[in-house]
C-alpha cells in the first residue's frame, strides 16, 4: 500500500512539472508594440516579429506534415514560401486565434493552373486546436498542421495584438 501511495505522489509531481514546462511563458511582448514585418524561417522553425530592422520577438512553431518545399496544391501539407500579407483574422477559429495569409498569390494561382490543380488556401498563423491549449509548447514535438504555422495559444495572442492587417509576411525555406 505504501508503494502505491509513493507511486501516486511521484506521478502527480511528474505531471505537475510536465504541465509547468509545457506552459512556461518567455518574457512577454510589451503592450502596444507593433510589428511591421514578419519573417518565417521554415527550416529553423523560427518566426520573428520586426519593427523596421529591430527584432521585437522570436517564436518557435510547427508546420504541416510535409514541411520541405513550397506549397503547390491543395492537400499537400506544405507551407508556402514567398511574400504574403495578413489579409484577415479569425477570432473564432478552431485553432484559438488565426491570422490568415494572402496565399495563394497570383504566381501561386498561375503555377497551379498550369499543372491543372487547385493551389489550396486557408494558410494561417494560429494557435493550438481549441480544447488542447494546455499542451502548450509540447505541441512542437512533431509537425501536425495541414500547411499552417502553429504557435502556442499565448504566443498567438501576442502575435495577434502585435501584427496588424496588411503586415508583410516573408516565408523562407
Amino acid at each position: 500500500m505504501r508503494s502505491k501511495i509513493i507511486l501516486i505522489i511521484v506521478l502527480a509531481i511528474s505531471a505537475a512539472v510536465f504541465l509547468a514546462y509545457a506552459n512556461w511563458h518567455a518574457q512577454p511582448l510589451p503592450a502596444g508594440v507593433i510589428a511591421n514585418k514578419v519573417l518565417v524561417e521554415k527550416g529553423e522553425r523560427r518566426l520573428t516579429l520586426y519593427h523596421d530592422e529591430q527584432v521585437l520577438k522570436t517564436y518557435r512553431f510547427v508546420l504541416g506534415g510535409q514541411p520541405i518545399g513550397h506549397k503547390f496544391q491543395e492537400g499537400d501539407s506544405k507551407t508556402p514560401e514567398g511574400k504574403y500579407v495578413v489579409d484577415r483574422r479569425n477570432p473564432h477559429s478552431r485553432f484559438h486565434l488565426a491570422l490568415h495569409l494572402s496565399y495563394p498569390n497570383e504566381a501561386d494561382v498561375a503555377r497551379a493552373k498550369r499543372a491543372g490543380v487547385s493551389p489550396g488556401g486557408d494558410i494561417m498563423i494560429h494557435g493550438i486546436r481549441n480544447g488542447f491549449g494546455w499542451i502548450g509548447r509540447l505541441h512542437r514535438v512533431t509537425d501536425w498542421t495541414e500547411g499552417c504555422i502553429a504557435v502556442t495559444d499565448s504566443e498567438i495572442e501576442e502575435i495577434w495584438r502585435a501584427v496588424p492587417d496588411k503586415t508583410e509576411i516573408t516565408i523562407e525555406p
